[in-house]
Order: structure tokens, then C-alpha cells, then sequence
């Protein structure tokens, strides 16, 4: 899923269930500074640790990177080795790591969230006046899509491609976003995430906007962004 919204260059391994491969229970396992940090956590946050760090090691395999732990950094940011950027994401029987050479990219940011609605009240605090009229505007085409989620999950693709280029947080509000349907066989399309503050500076040019590409797929929503070394 999440591998068909990134550039060719960017290596996705993604996870259904339990098992981060399938067949191959035993990828699942944590370097021992990694499990220091989930020593108290509950058994539920530390499968989806495991598991999205294995999918993560499966694709700096596929770089030719050795694997290596994941650890965070400021604000959680996971660090990546040298060489490397990259993102993951997990939720409920999913998870996903994608990576790429950051000579290739500049940063990405990737988001899985299940296809529902977003709790009551969480709206208002996600969008924008703006995305809220886009939003209700989507609604009305009855394309079955819970835009709702689908922006709760591109604004955090953008933070996760935003932070590693600036250091700094972006709130809900500094972006705002619209999206674009395509047709095909399941929802998908494009979005685009118009930064409200200044932007990083990539190339040598200030970042106005982000590009993502958004899909619906069994009973999951995908988002994701990547940002070019020669912004548009």
C-alpha cells in the first residue's frame, strides 16, 4: 500500500498481523538499547515496535545498509544511519518502513491509519476553516472515503517529512491541505500541503508546499510525502 504513493528510488516494507513477513517470526526481534526503551511499556505497544523496526531493518537490507537499531531522537524522530532518511508508521495490524538514500530525497513521511471516522471533537482540532468547506465539499461526490481521517493522516505525513528538515514542530494549523480523487479501481489520488509558516530550505530554495499521494485499501488509508532536493 504504501509502497505505490513513493518515488522508485524509496524502498517500503510494510506488515499485516502479527508477523512482520509472514513466515518469518524471527525478524521480529529488538537490538537491546531498543528494548531498554519499552521495558514498561504493554505488550500491544511493544509488538507494534518490534514489528515496524523490522519492516524497517527488511529495508535498509534492500539499500544494502547493515541493519541497525532504531532509535529515537528529538521529539521521537527515529534516527536513521548515515546515508539514510526515512519514515514509519503503525496501526492497528499494520505497519510500515520506508526508506530511501538521502541522495536521492531530501526527506519523506508516510501515515497508515484504519479507515474510519475520526473520534468526535478530534475534527476541530485537525483542520483548518478552509479543509473543513474542502472536506464537506469531498463528502458530497459519495466517494465513501472518510476525508475526515484521510486529513488527520496527511498532516502527520507532512509533520514526519517536515521535522527532519527543520527541527521544529508544525501544528495541525500550519498546513493547510487539499486533496484530489483520481479515478481507478479504490480510492486514490494526490494532495497538497500549502505550509502556513515559512518553510524549510531544500536546494537552496524555501519549501512553500509538500506533495503527497493518499489510497484507501483493505480497510486501511495511506498517505505519504516525499520532497524532492529540487523543489518545484
Amino acid at each position: 500500500m504504501i509502497e505505490e504513493l513513493l518515488p522508485a528510488t524509496v524502498v517500503a516494507v510494510e506488515a499485516h498481523g502479527d508477523e512482520p513477513f509472514g513466515d518469518s517470526p524471527g525478524d521480529a526481534t529488538l537490538y537491546p538499547e531498543e528494548q531498554a526503551l519499552v521495558t514498561r511499556a504493554v505488550p500491544k505497544r511493544v509488538r507494534e515496535f518490534t514489528l515496524v523496526r523490522a519492516c524497517a531493518r527488511r529495508a535498509m537490507e534492500k539499500l544494502g545498509v547493515s541493519p541497525q537499531p532504531v532509535l529515537p531522537g528529538e521529539r521521537g524522530a527515529p534516527r536513521w544511519p548515515a546515508g539514510l532518511v526515512g519514515s514509519m508508521t503503525h496501526c492497528e495490524g499494520y505497519c510500515a518502513a520506508a526508506l530511501v538514500r538521502a541522495t536521492d530525497l531530501a526527506s519523506i513521511g508516510i501515515d497508515a491509519e484504519p479507515h474510519q471516522p475520526l473520534p468526535e471533537g478530534v475534527l476541530g482540532s485537525v483542520a483548518l476553516p478552509t479543509e473543513r468547506e474542502h472536506l464537506r465539499v469531498l463528502a458530497e461526490a459519495g466517494s465513501g472515503v472518510h476525508w475526515d481521517r484521510l486529513l488527520f493522516s496527511a498532516k502527520e505525513s507532512v509533520y514526519k517529512a517536515w521535522f527532519p528538515l527543520t527541527g521544529k514542530w508544525l501544528d495541525f494549523s500550519e498546513a493547510d491541505i487539499a486533496f484530489t480523487a483520481e479515478p481507478g479501481p479504490h480510492p486514490y489520488g494526490t494532495f497538497r500541503a500549502r505550509l502556513l509558516v515559512p518553510g524549510p530550505v531544500v536546494g537552496g530554495r524555501e519549501v512553500g508546499s509538500f506533495d503527497g499521494r493518499w489510497t484507501v485499501r483493505r480497510g486501511l488509508l495511506g498517505t505519504a510525502v516525499s520532497v524532492p532536493h529540487r523543489p518545484v
